[in-house]
């Protein structure tokens, strides 16, 4: 399947972001990471896209603590691109009173990307109106790209005719060794399930991984996939490639 390519004005990108929760496994307060929006965000708009950043539920956004790059804990202080966004009142306000996707029309935007963070696990692995939505998509040959903790959701994503829409596919996401680097580096288990481990239940699927933590994208058709939180701009330049600036 290939993308419908816009020859004539400007392309749009939708951005799903995932509602802030509640983690069950280790009750931290969860939401989207900062460099899988805000990174992305930058590829899109530097190649004259229009951009809409909505949440599957709707309402106001929250970042993982992890992920800011004001944090105490200095794991993201790295995080420029990050910090000038939140800095910015203008662009900070895109994450207030998001529209929820029930108030989107998938025929507005010629790709969808669906930023990670800890929500996703916790929020968007059980979303059948999500998961309908992103097989909606790829069905209609829009891009359809995700990055890090959301690609959960093709674990569970099936296109109309009941298959998975990874079957036969190649994809990557969070790698166990990553979940496993990160569960050390807290002390404690931090995600209800590894995304890697459970594509490898799935069968009939290529799933893939680089080393940890460093930026890797997959594209295969009309899919992108990001592994991580360093992969969002690369995921969003292999979305610039298939539509063309």
């Amino acid at each position: 399947m290939t993308a419908s390519i816009d020859t004539h004005g400007e392309k749009r990108i939708l951005m799903i972001a995932a509602n802030p929760a509640t983690s069950p496994v280790t009750g931290w307060p969860v939401g989207f990471w900062w460099a899988e929006l805000t990174h992305p965000y930058w590829v899109f708009t530097e190649a004259g896209y229009g951009v809409d950043i909505v949440s599957p539920k709707g309402g106001d956004l929250a970042a993982d603590g992890f992920s800011d790059p004001q944090d105490d804990s200095g794991y993201s202080a790295h995080d420029i691109i990050s910090l000038g966004f939140k800095m910015s009142p203008s662009h900070a306000g895109l994450l207030e009173g998001t529209r929820s996707l029930a108030d989107v029309s998938l025929d507005d935007y010629d790709a969808i990307f669906l930023a990670g963070g800890q929500s996703p696990m916790i929020t968007m692995i059980d979303d059948h109106d999500l998961h309908g939505f992103v097989a909606r998509a790829y069905e209609a040959g829009k891009i359809v790209a995700i990055v890090c903790h959301a690609t959960c959701v093709l674990l569970k994503t099936k296109l109309s005719d009941g298959t998975l829409l990874v079957a036969g596919r190649t994809w990557t996401g969070f790698a166990d060794a990553e979940e496993k680097f990160a569960d050390d580096f807290v002390g404690q288990k931090i995600q209800p399930f590894w995304i890697e481990e459970e594509a490898g239940k799935l069968g009939g699927t290529n799933f893939v991984v680089n080393a940890p933590f460093k930026a890797f994208a997959v594209r295969d058709g009309n899919l992108i996939t990001g592994q991580q939180q360093f992969s969002g701009a690369a995921a969003a330049e292999k979305v610039v490639e298939a539509l063309g600036r």
